[in-house]
């Protein structure tokens, strides 16, 4: 009997709890704006460089009643249901950053393909080690003058210890970068229209074709290297399939062995579609990770808390705004069973037990009453008067 409540839009696989994390400035709310955008959450895109963003775009938000910068965004890619969460930009060890890092099921760290490894991706980076946060990288602003992948990937593999799987190289550089070659298809995509909806698939160019095979022959053995049984077929000089190698490196990934690294530009929206399609690819769902462990408030045992709907109820509050149309609405995410409207929950750290008020799932443009948030998933509660 399958665990989770059948009448789920999207099953517990199809689900990616993610945040995106970055040093100021590396890209991550044009990053974030553009993934809403290509997902079809938002219809116009507001840029932060021109001012719009920031200031402007974010008082057009308000009056719409809500933020981009909300503390949990749903959207959807592929059939699978997305979960944004927002990581705070500034890394001051504060307990809200642990409490985003600790709802998250993967990431997405944006580096700047300027400035390489900057001191705050060092924090970010450490504290997702501590957490054991899956990730995949972004280099960002590879249109920008002075831009350069490989001495980006050079930086995350000396500076941070990581194992960084290189997915793609960049076609053209600074103000000529024009698209990637994924190394796993070997095909280029270029984008081509200004919006960057439909990105192009082509052959490689040939000036490129020789270091996009021995780009890719790297790729495969790191990839091999993870898997004992890929191991054998690498050293037997067997052909490896796509899907294996996608297999192998989802399993590296969320055991934290390797980080796929991919490059772009999202404010000149070069590269989000095929970040998106790692993010299903490669980032666990709730199912995919082992089940939260906390300490019986009565007994003070441990008890763990499997992702199914029909365990005992755990979940965790991340985040408490104040929202000028609502009022204090509560983040949080359900670990297991299922928190309904109106039913009386226990407040493990004030004792207390407490009615669950309204239950919201917030988009990007407006936000959705849900009776009820199932394992694994993000909503927010309003009236919780002690939480």
């Amino acid at each position: 009997m399958n665990p989770n409540n059948s009448n789920r839009a999207y099953p517990l696989e199809r689900t990616r709890n993610i945040g995106i994390a970055a040093h100021i400035d590396a890209g991550k709310t044009t990053l974030t704006e553009r993934i809403l955008f290509y997902t079809g959450m938002i219809h116009r895109i507001g840029e932060v460089h021109d001012g719009a963003a920031t200031t402007d775009w974010m008082e057009q938000e308000r009056e719409r009643g809500i933020t981009i910068t909300a503390a949990a965004t749903t959207t959807f890619w592929r059939d699978c249901q997305i979960n944004l969460i927002d990581t705070p930009g500034h890394i001051d060890f504060t307990a809200e950053v642990q409490r985003s890092l600790r709802v998250l099921d993967g990431g997405i760290v944006v580096f700047d393909a300027v400035a390489g490894v900057q001191p705050q991706s060092e924090t970010v980076w450490r504290q997702a080690d501590r957490f054991r946060v899956p990730r995949l990288a972004f280099v960002n602003k590879m249109d920008r003058v002075g831009a350069s992948f490989e001495r980006s990937v050079s930086m995350i593999r000396e500076r941070l210890g990581a194992n960084p799987v290189v997915m793609q190289l960049p076609i053209g550089v600074e103000a000529s970068f024009s698209g990637v070659i994924d190394l796993l298809t070997m095909k280029a995509i270029v984008w081509e229209e200004e919006l960057g909806k439909e990105p192009r698939e082509m052959e490689i160019p040939a000036d490129m074709l020789p270091e996009a095979q021995e780009m890719r022959a790297q790729m495969v053995e790191q990839i091999a290297e993870t898997d004992d049984d890929l191991t054998l077929k690498f050293l037997e000089g067997e052909e490896i399939s796509v899907e294996e190698l996608k297999l192998a490196l989802r399993r590296a990934v969320i055991a934290g062995k390797a980080t796929p690294i991919f490059c772009g530009s999202s404010l000149r929206n070069k590269g989000v579609q095929p970040i998106l399609d790692a993010v299903i690819d490669y980032l666990p769902s709730p199912a995919d990770i082992p089940p939260v462990v906390g300490i019986h408030p009565k007994t003070g045992e441990e008890v763990q808390r499997p992702a199914q709907d029909n365990a005992p109820l755990s979940a965790l509050v991340f985040k408490i705004v104040t929202d000028p149309y609502v009022g204090r609405l509560a983040y949080l995410r359900v670990y297991s069973g299922k928190l309904t409207q109106g039913e009386m929950v226990y407040n493990s750290s004030k004792d207390r037990r407490e009615r669950v008020g309204r239950l919201l799932r917030m988009y990007a443009d407006r936000r959705e009453d849900v009776t009820e948030v199932l394992a694994g998933d993000i909503g927010a509660v309003l009236g919780m008067k002690e939480t």
